[in-house]
């Protein structure tokens, strides 16, 4: 968010100030004997000022008569006026901080206007690293969005899914829609390390997670993105870094506001699956085909009167015997409820300033219930209750202690045992065809399928009798800061000292436990008619099975592995001076330490030295230097301590003489940086040690099983140390320009940056070791990767004499990385190695077109098995190598990896006489995703939506027909499941009204404001992808086995404030 200078428009400080202005300057301006010229008629005006910002009245503003000289009047508290006037006269609005307006009176009694905030764009304050800049003196790479932004986004629950499209560099890819855990994957100007990519996230300056805030407690965030941004947080910052500053308060009267809205979610797209009599249909069609390589196939073609049973069947009998289910129709409800609630309360006084809040969530189980009939209701669910306040005490006009006290409850139930790479409990709408059984058949036995009970599963049955799991994440932090100002030792000298303790608790294993209850399964044969019972008898009793209920219930447990639990202190010193108004100095050091520690295990420990100096010539000329002195117990004692550093310059060109003659060019400042930050964000510690663990007694005696244990323990070598590993480093480029036009009509920058990492961390799994090396081997400093890319951000905004203000936002980023050197097997084709190609290339056999005649396919390349499978209308494939076989040697690189190159955000609004709206589209391109969704595969029958079938009529089919019994090679599907994973969605919109105080409402009900929204996200998706996941990384990774779908949302709500 962009923080004026001033204080807001509702504080008392503001509005006293403005009167004396008016008092001082303006002596005449309650003057009512002024004479409005002859002829003019005089009426009464009256009206409501209201701020852009929050839509609240603004006291203390100066309306003035245009044509009357000394005829004016001023808003009381609640921004209200009332003035005498002549008709055709001019009224002139003006306050400090806000622009301008005139309005025409044209015979009206009532005029109310909405005032925009005038600030500088260069005068604004923007955080950064361990505190705030003015922006004329930032020269480093730092996107900014607020929290207003952030809860306008569709009703979505988490932050990280807020950002989505509105912070340029920012990429997001979501995989799941499970309540609790729909958290996207971030990644800040791509990736340019194997290792972990993931940025730095700071809640109020300390680490912690996005998900332990509400949305409604955030004020603002920010993005550091290249290295005169992160380098202060040394190796912590080397993939960026996310600053979440949540909400304080402001001296006045307290102000509560509740925000209420209730949604409703939506499975999004999923994988089209034809239903049982289309899917037969297609098996006989590729029983046809086949029959030359495979006459035995034709045992299994169905008559069209048998298949026409699944869809039309007589009666129940034939219904179950002829099952026809729509698997993702079964599991999933058309529709799930979800309801957020939001209270704060804030204000303040000279002495203690109050900001303090609660945010309750409850998540609704897209899944539908069935009657177990064993007393509980499985499904999914979420709920979550934070609290926060953040008080900040004036002990002197010198010293402020602050104070932030947080803490989140969040109880996640999910079927027993489930971990979050589950995947039977939907697995049924991606790969279970649609005519092996009822999910419950009229007898109340599930349905199985005896032939092979792997090739198809009932999700229905595995979630209906799969218990109940509560996962309960308590999390509490705390943080003190003590900030004293020194100027008695030193003008502009200032003290920060933080110290926070955090801990998260999770306890799991609460619930009910149903694994060991054995259900009834039944499977009908559709050729005889024969009913086959899993449990034919009670294994116990020998008689009838008998399903019982013989679940236990379960008290729960801490897990010991999740618990966490931090201590974090800082010590800061700040010097900031002005000499003879031409030089602004500006400098910081600080050191801070972190001690994190998981369970039982023995703390890690991070500590930082950090300093920050910045000088300032006549507002225009910025340089800035920053370092950081980093240690990492990864590494020995010779490699574990290093310094990083970085600086930059600005300069604000429309400051210079030469520009004077551009009165349209409200700012235009460059700004180039370059630094290097180290990096040692990979798995495990102490990697310089070869570590040993424990391994017990091995069995020495003769006599029996058990047989006598050896007197001595013995120990196992478990991973080789590497005493020269030491800091990966990235190097940081970045040169940008931002701009504005026209009073504030156009607003911009432009970036473009080059990270170059070195040393990169390769685990031993990854590198070019032989297997007769015995163990895996050391973790070293193989890799180098370079990334570039550049991001521009265009704000638009004006608003018409009307008060219609229409406003957007266009902003894209490219980033494209490239691996120089990964240790790669010199043996490997240079095609295969990562060198040259992206982190996460994607690979595939490849083709370009098919077989179409019995020529075609004899005059192909043969493949180096199952050649004699071939049939014209397969894919021809490459021989990549021309080595005249097909074999893993023609696997290439084929199209991009699985994070986009390029994203694309637009978003358009408009606000006018309390309505607003604004719709946001959102799209990504240069990506791909493989899905492997493979119809008629095993003999299962199904069969996906893929389009036309290739036929000796149809040269030009999207698919070529599937297989039966014939077992071409590996390589027959070539890139067919490669999917272009470029998409473009309507990401968010919404239409809005607020009542502003002089409403009939908000005067009945007795509030300031009162704001009706109506708003949703991910509403409409145009993509080539079969569903609608951004990336396979939820459930097991597979794509086949797929995921809880993502969703979309339909959210109303209301805001109020008394």
């Amino acid at each position: 968010m962009k923080i004026n200078l001033i204080n807001l428009p509702y504080l008392t400080r503001t509005m006293v100030f403005g009167l004396l202005l008016q008092l001082l300057f303006f002596p005449s301006v309650y003057a009512n004997d002024n004479k409005p010229k002859s002829g003019s008629e005089q009426q009464t005006i009256r009206g409501t000022v209201t701020s852009s910002e929050d839509n609240l009245g603004i006291p203390g503003v100066n309306i003035l008569v245009k044509e009357v000289p000394n005829l004016g009047a001023v808003t009381d508290m609640e921004g209200n006026y009332t003035i005498d006037a002549p008709a055709d006269a001019t009224l002139v609005f003006s306050f400090i901080g806000y622009k301008t307006i005139e309005r025409k009176v044209n015979d009206q009694s009532e005029i109310n206007v909405i005032m925009d905030p005038d600030q500088d764009a260069l005068e604004e304050v923007v955080i950064v690293g361990y505190g705030e800049q003015k922006r004329e003196t930032v020269v480093a790479s730092i996107a900014e969005v607020s929290g207003d932004v952030l809860e306008r986004a569709g009703g979505v629950t988490n932050i990280g899914a807020a950002l989505t499209g509105n912070v340029p560099g920012v990429i997001t890819s979501a995989s799941t829609g499970m309540p609790g855990e729909e958290d996207p994957r971030i990644l800040i100007r791509g990736q340019s390390t194997w290792n972990d990519s993931s940025p730095l996230i700071l809640v109020d300056g300390v680490e912690r997670p996005m998900s332990s805030v509400a949305i409604s407690s955030v004020e603002s965030i920010s993005v550091l993105k290249d290295a005169s941004a992160t380098a202060v947080y040394g190796v912590r910052g080397a993939n960026g870094v996310i600053l979440v500053t949540t909400k304080r308060g402001e001296k006045g009267k307290a102000i509560i506001r509740a925000r209420v809205n209730t949604t409703m979610k939506r499975p999004s797209k999923l994988p089209g699956k034809y239903d049982a009599y289309d899917a037969l249909r297609v098996r006989n069609e590729a029983i046809e085909n086949e029959l030359g390589l495979n006459p035995s196939a034709w045992n299994d073609y169905m008559p069209l009167d048998i298949i026409d049973k699944y869809r039309n069947p007589a009666d129940q009998a034939e219904r179950e015997r002829y099952p026809n289910v729509d698997w993702a129709n079964t599991l999933f409800r058309d529709y799930t409820m979800s309801y957020n609630a939001n209270v704060n309360v804030s204000g303040g006084t000279d002495f203690v300033k109050y900001f303090t809040t609660a945010d309750f969530l409850r998540e609704g189980d897209l899944m539908k219930q069935y009657d177990n009939n064993r007393g509980y209701e499985p499904g999914y669910g979420f709920n979550r209750l934070n609290v926060r306040g953040n008080l900040d005490f004036q002990i002197t006009p010198t010293t402020l202690f602050q104070v932030n006290l947080a803490g989140s409850h969040g109880v996640k139930k999910s079927p027993w045992g489930a971990t979050g790479d589950e995947y039977s409990m939907w697995v049924a709408a991606y790969s279970t065809a649609p005519d092996v059984f009822l999910p419950r058949y009229s007898d109340g036995a599930w349905g199985y399928y005896a032939p092979n009970e792997g090739a198809a599963t009932n999700s229905v049955r595995v979630l209906g009798i799969s218990g109940i799991q509560y996962m309960t994440t308590t999390r509490l932090t705390t943080n003190f800061t003590l900030d004293q100002d020194l100027d008695m030792i030193l003008e502009g000298l200032n003290f920060n000292g933080t110290i926070a303790l955090d801990n998260t608790f999770v306890e799991a294993d609460r619930g009910i436990n149903d694994l060991y209850n054995d259900a009834q399964e039944k499977w009908i044969d559709p050729e005889t008619g024969t009913e086959l019972y899993q449990q034919a008898y009670d294994p116990n009793s020998r008689f009838d099975f008998q399903e019982g209920v013989k679940w236990s219930t379960s008290p729960g447990a801490v897990q010991d592995w999740s618990s966490h639990r931090k201590l974090f202190y800082q010590l800061q010193l700040r010097y900031a001076r002005n000499f003879d108004g031409r030089h602004d100095v500006s400098v910081m050091g600080l050191m801070n330490r972190n001690e994190n520690a998981t369970g039982s295990q023995i703390p890690r420990y991070r500590e930082d030295w950090v300093f920050r100096t910045t000088y300032t010539l006549d507002n225009k000329y910025t340089f800035e230097y920053n370092g950081a002195y980093n240690g990492s117990e990864k590494f020995s004692p010779e490699n574990r301590f290093a310094f990083f550093s970085s600086g930059g310059v600005g300069w604000i060109l429309s400051r210079e003489n030469f520009f004077d003659f551009a009165s349209f060019l409200d700012m235009l400042k460059l700004r180039a940086n370059y630094g290097e930050i180290g990096d040692d964000n990979v798995a495990g510690r102490f990697l310089y040690m070869t570590q040993w663990g424990y391994n017990g007694q091995a069995r020495m005696g003769v006599t029996g099983e058990a047989a006598e244990q050896s007197p001595y323990t013995w120990y196992l070598e478990e991973s080789v140390g590497n005493p020269d590993v030491s800091w990966e480093k990235v190097k940081k480029t970045n040169i940008g320009v931002d701009f504005g036009f026209f009073d504030g009509f156009i607003q911009g920058s432009f970036d473009y940056f080059i990270d170059e990492r070195t040393d990169i961390l390769i685990n031993g799994g990854d590198r070019a070791i032989p297997s007769y090396f015995g163990t895996e081997a050391p973790v070293a400093n193989l890799g180098h990767v370079k990334n570039e890319g550049y991001e521009f951000d265009l704000d638009l905004s004006y608003r018409f004499e009307n008060g219609l203000r229409l406003w957007s936002n266009i902003n894209m980023t490219h980033s494209q990385n490239e691996v120089i050197d990964a240790d790669d097997p010199s043996l490997l084709p240079a095609y295969q190695q990562n060198a040259g190609l992206q982190i996460g290339q994607a690979y595939s056999h490849v083709t370009p077109g098919y077989y179409n005649t019995w020529d075609d396919l004899y005059a192909s390349t043969i493949h180096n098995a199952n050649d004699n499978q071939k049939l014209p209308g397969n894919y021809h494939i490459i021989d990549f190598n021309g080595d005249g076989v097909i074999d893993a040697y023609d696997n290439i690189p084929f199209g991009f990896t699985g994070n986009p190159q390029n994203t694309y955000n637009a978003t358009i609004g408009f606000d006018w006489k309390g309505f607003s709206s604004y719709v946001q589209f959102y799209g990504v391109n240069n990506v791909t995703r493989q899905v492997v969704l493979g119809s008629l595969s095993s003999q299962n029958h199904v069969v996906y939506e893929e389009g036309s079938y290739w036929s000796k009529d149809n040269f030009n089919a999207d698919s070529p027909v599937p297989r039966w019994l014939t077992t071409p090679s590996e390589y027959n599907a070539a890139n067919r499941y490669m999917f272009d994973g470029s998409y473009l969605r309507l990401k968010n919109a919404e239409i809005a009204y607020t009542f502003d105080a002089g409403s009939s409402l908000v005067d009945r009900l007795g509030v300031k404001n009162l704001r009706v929204f109506l708003n949703g996200n991910n509403l409409f998706l145009w993509s080539d992808m079969p569903d609608d996941r951004e990336s396979n990384f939820a459930g097991t990774g597979w794509a086949s086995q797929g995921a809880y779908p993502t969703v979309s949302r339909y959210n109303l709500g209301v805001n109020i404030t008394f």
